[in-house]
């Protein structure tokens, strides 16, 4: 005798969770073999093949092809009322949150005495040019010449090149065209 409790274990006793019913694949076996797809194309083909038998004259295969496309489509539209549930169910929450963080919005606002959002805070005038001290966030030319100008730096010797000593005169080991002796051509002169 077989023991009850591996009986509740079976596939057949599981809750079936409809999911993602609408896309999934199923492997019908109808009376002219296996039919393969999702839901809808299970139903469109049961519904050719009663065609099928209906031009043929079979009545009996007329009703067995359309009992079998009635099955999958009692599973799509319980499929698809769950989904549109889930859906309003979605849509009802985040409507709730939004009305609850408009509330929160409010109740803040109302006990800070102001708003803290930056964009209900009055901005300052930037393009106002009335030569006081008006908006710290605007230089204007008139309150440049006020504050005192940085010194400029003073520029620095160029340092002598390598083959120069520290005089400027050449080493004794430099090339003989830098001498300083050489005149430049005058003849033009």
């Amino acid at each position: 005798m077989r023991n009850s409790k591996s009986r509740n274990r079976s596939k057949n006793n599981r809750n079936r969770s409809v999911g993602n019913v609408i896309n999934r694949v199923f492997d019908s076996s109808g009376p002219e073999g296996k039919v393969r797809g999702t839901p809808q194309q299970i139903i469109d083909k049961y519904n050719q093949l009663a065609r099928d038998a209906q031009l043929s004259g079979d009545r009996v295969a007329v009703e067995n092809f359309q009992q079998h496309s009635e099955h999958y489509m009692r599973l799509l539209a319980e499929a698809q009322r769950e989904q549109d549930a889930r859906r309003e169910q979605q849509e009802k929450e985040n409507r709730d949150r939004q009305a609850q963080r408009d509330q929160d919005r409010a109740d803040r606002k109302d006990t800070d005495g102001g708003s803290q959002d930056p964009s209900d805070m009055p901005q300052p005038d930037a393009l106002a040019v009335d030569g006081g001290d008006s908006s710290p966030l605007v230089a204007t030319p008139e309150q440049a010449d006020d504050q005192p100008k940085p010194k400029p730096r003073r520029k620095r010797a160029p340092k002598p090149k390598s083959d120069e000593g520290a005089d400027g005169a050449p080493t004794p080991d430099a090339a003989p065209d830098a001498a300083p002796d050489a005149a430049p051509d005058t003849a033009a002169e």
